[in-house]
């Protein structure tokens, strides 16, 4: 069984986006995909972000219904 959890390029790739964009969804960044759920932090400022992939695609998902019912 492979871990859901990706580096950054890694999961940008398999989600077809940058990782900018992965970056700037991060609730720190004002985001909205959660430490902890959706990324996880290494223990030092040059650590790897690692991603599980299938928790970004949902909560992309869900801000994509969201926005269409807005709009």
């Amino acid at each position: 069984m492979t871990s859901p959890w990706k580096r950054t390029p890694d999961a940008a790739e398999q989600l077809g986006v940058s990782t900018d964009t992965l970056k700037r969804r991060r609730d720190i960044a004002g985001g909205f995909l959660e430490n902890g759920r959706d990324y996880n932090l290494g223990p030092s400022r040059n650590s790897s972000i690692t991603w599980n992939v299938e928790n970004v695609r949902s909560a992309f998902n869900q801000r994509g219904l969201l926005v269409r019912k807005e709009g």
